[in-house]
């Protein structure tokens, strides 16, 4: 098979993995031949490195040959795909060749799972390490890696990596009984662990003074959404569990895409998209607003609402914390208010030092008047505590009804 007929095979493969941390723009592509400025025929996505720098990596899979069947896979063992593999040579003269082009900054490499893992972990360390030592290639590497592998692999492949992650795919172990009964969660949380300790160390070796020392900075995983009847507190809770004692740099939250030929435990339809990124705003308040995962969701409303975002949800359900004052307020209590993010917040605690907030000083700051109004206090606002009490507080944030096309051929919605 040529070069280009397994780039195109093994990089829509590849297209699955979203801990690459693609952003959620849908891009154009040129494989009609018209058009110019798309590279997305070629399996390059668009990530963003540490600093916030927006990078594009070659994305694509050593292979999409795999020995496990797990059920919402598109390369599981039993299905009926077109099947390709890449040498490891391959792969790098794909990489040099789209990197001297100034196409790609980096390399996203993942695998199906062949013969066993440690044979795979050590096909995908071959592309990484050639690159590393035979080319002194210096650009951006992120490595899959498998849980099941031998911990010394493992470790082999973040000496070569900037960035290594492991899916944790589903976020209990009954649900990865059901759909992936090859993979045990306790057996990828270990994994998670040695990676931890791993990075701790070539961290404390850094700060020492090890100006040479290449090693992985971080480790990221994925969960997918939607596949089974696992509710939105499963998923923020494990990634409570991932976030407090893996020292995970990312989870990232994929909504189940249905797939060709599926098998029957699978969903006919795709969750709501919205899930997904509900799930994404629960995960920022937990990391960076002190959200704890029981305030975000309690054992009688297990999943969130679709309708609100999460920090207006839980302020409409705790209106007793509201108005803050926000020339007094601490910077918890105000990170808490609906329509204020981090930065905002810091700025209000510097601008508050020489003078009274104003409404119009929000504006300045852009902030939504709309959304803050009914829990904040300024020097010229004080809420109606009718307001804040209303049942109709819910009804001002809730997306407003659209009206249907009249024109519109018939179907069910």
């Amino acid at each position: 098979m040529e070069l280009e007929s397994k780039l195109a095979i093994l990089a829509d493969a590849a297209k699955y993995d979203a801990s690459c941390a693609s952003s959620g723009a849908v891009r154009g592509n040129s494989l009609g031949g018209k058009g110019v400025g798309s590279t997305g025929g070629a399996g390059i996505c668009h990530s963003y490195a540490p600093d916030g720098r927006c990078i594009s990596l070659l994305k694509v899979l050593l292979t999409n040959l795999c020995i496990y069947d797990c059920h919402y896979c598109i390369n599981r063992r039993s299905s009926n795909v077109r099947r390709a593999a890449f040498t490891a040579e391959e792969v790098v003269k794909l990489t040099l060749d789209f990197y001297k082009r100034n196409y790609i900054e980096g390399l996203f490499l993942s695998s199906g799972i062949i013969r066993n893992a440690d044979h795979t972990m050590e096909m995908v360390i071959a592309v990484a390490r050639t690159l590393r030592e035979t080319y002194d290639f210096r650009g951006y590497i992120h490595l899959k890696t498998i849980p099941e592998a031998s911990p010394e692999l493992i470790e082999i492949a973040a000496r070569y990596a900037d960035r290594i992650s492991i899916n944790l795919e589903l976020p209990t172990q009954k649900s990865l009984d059901i759909l992936a009964p090859e993979k045990n969660i306790n057996r990828t949380r270990h994994a998670m662990g040695r990676i931890r300790i791993k990075l701790d160390e070539a961290h404390e070796r850094r700060k020492n003074g090890d100006k040479k020392l290449r090693h992985a900075t971080g480790q990221s995983t994925q969960v997918i959404v939607g596949a089974d009847a696992s509710t939105d507190a499963d998923f923020l809770a494990r990634s409570d569990d991932l976030y407090g004692n893996f020292k995970m740099r990312r989870v990232y939250y994929s909504a189940f895409s249905p797939i060709p030929e599926p098998s029957s435990v699978l969903p006919l339809k795709a969750p709501p998209l919205v899930r997904e990124h509900r799930l994404y705003q629960a995960d920022w308040l937990m990391r960076f607003y002190g959200f704890k995962t029981s305030e975000i969701l309690t054992p009688e409303t297990p999943n969130l609402d679709l309708d609100l975002d999460p920090k207006l949800a839980w302020a409409l359900r705790n209106r007793q914390d509201f108005p803050v004052d926000v020339q007094t307020a601490s910077r918890e209590n105000l990170l808490r208010v609906p329509g204020l993010g981090v930065r905002n917040v810091d700025r209000i605690l510097h601008i508050r030092r020489f003078g009274k907030i104003r409404l119009a000083d929000l504006i300045r700051l852009r902030i939504s008047l709309k959304k803050v109004q009914p829990f904040l206090i300024t020097v010229d606002h004080n809420p109606s505590a009718l307001l804040l009490d209303s049942d109709r507080l819910r009804a001002r944030f809730l997306p407003k009804p659209q009206q249907l096309d009249l024109f519109a051929p018939h179907e069910i919605r």
